[in-house]
């Protein structure tokens, strides 16, 4: 379960916590740095409080979700690595 950060994201955004890259393929081969793709899902850790009083934030902290290739922004907080999106970005919740 992700834990709750002191960060507090602005508007309809949300705080992503990046999957691990897969290290491994379903057939054993080992996959090098080089040639990992960058995950597209993660777990939510913080949320915003919305944009408007009639667009509530459907997202909640804890939920397992996909979002796209190419969303958000990369940041890192305390030495890790999160990607910074809004609601609309998200394209799945998973789930748990």
């Amino acid at each position: 379960m992700a834990k709750k950060l002191d960060a507090v994201p602005i508007g309809d955004r949300v705080l992503v916590e990046v999957a691990v890259a897969e290290e491994k393929t379903a057939g054993g081969i080992i996959i090098p740095d080089s040639a990992k793709e960058k995950p597209q899902k993660g777990v939510i850790v913080a949320v915003g409080p919305g944009k408007k009083k009639d667009e509530p934030m459907l997202l909640k902290v804890g939920d397992n979700v996909l979002y796209g290739k190419y969303s958000g922004t990369e940041i890192t907080i305390n030495g890790k690595e999160y990607q910074i999106m809004r609601q609309d970005d998200i394209l799945i919740v998973l789930p748990n």
